[in-house]
């Protein structure tokens, strides 16, 4: 069974930057990070592809940056130019393809000011 361990997170104002990682306890072939704001549905914020491309949502685009170690097990997101909108809950996933998220860690929050 594969564990996803998250690691960043916190509070910061607006312009501020924050760094995530996220562990997996196994082999992984594609991972992501997902976000949900209160009152707001789950989205896609960046992913790492099953045919290893970098896919960001528009409204990240050129603030964040994701990135795998070596292993491929760790994933990473560099947040930088944090606006209040960022506000949410951030997760990582990993799955066998880049539309099936089998597994998901608790979560951290994120809150810009």
């Amino acid at each position: 069974h594969v564990q996803l361990v998250e690691s960043g997170g916190g509070s910061v104002q607006a312009g501020g930057s924050l760094t995530l990682s996220c562990g997996s306890s196994g082999a992984i072939y594609c991972m992501g990070w997902f976000r949900q704001a209160p009152g707001k549905e789950r989205e896609a914020v960046a992913v790492a592809t099953s045919e290893n491309d970098l896919d960001y949502a528009d409204a990240v685009k050129g603030r964040f940056t994701i990135s795998q170690d070596n292993t491929k097990n760790t994933l990473y997101q560099q947040m930088n130019d944090l606006k209040p909108e960022d506000t949410a809950m951030y997760y990582c996933a990993a799955g066998p393809f880049d539309d099936l998220w089998v597994h998901w860690d608790v979560g951290t929050q994120v809150t810009v000011s």
